[in-house]
């Protein structure tokens, strides 16, 4: 299976401070030894920039990010299709 969107950790900006594993609720992250890593790429939700918003130093990258991907309720604005109410899912 081809995944077109998942997050990656920039190691180099990375301070461990794990907001983004306290922060995704779908699983796409676990802390292991006080450090986060994406164990579950494909929970990761098309569009979903809630981790990348909520990191203090930038260092969540996404695979796949577009501008120019449409949602498919059609509303940029308002992605939250997978069910967390996050308005621009998770954000």
């Amino acid at each position: 299976m081809s995944k077109t969107w998942y997050p990656v950790i920039n190691k180099e900006k990375c301070t461990e401070c794990l907001i983004c594993v306290n922060h995704c609720k779908h699983g796409a992250y676990e802390e292991r030894d006080g450090k986060p890593y994406v164990i579950n790429p494909e929970n990761c939700v098309h569009g979903c920039h809630g981790c990348g918003n909520k990191c203090p130093v930038g260092a969540i990258e996404y695979v796949g990010d577009t501008t120019d991907w449409i949602p498919p309720n059609g509303k940029k604005d308002n992605i939250s299709d997978c069910g967390c109410g996050g308005g621009y899912c998770c954000g």
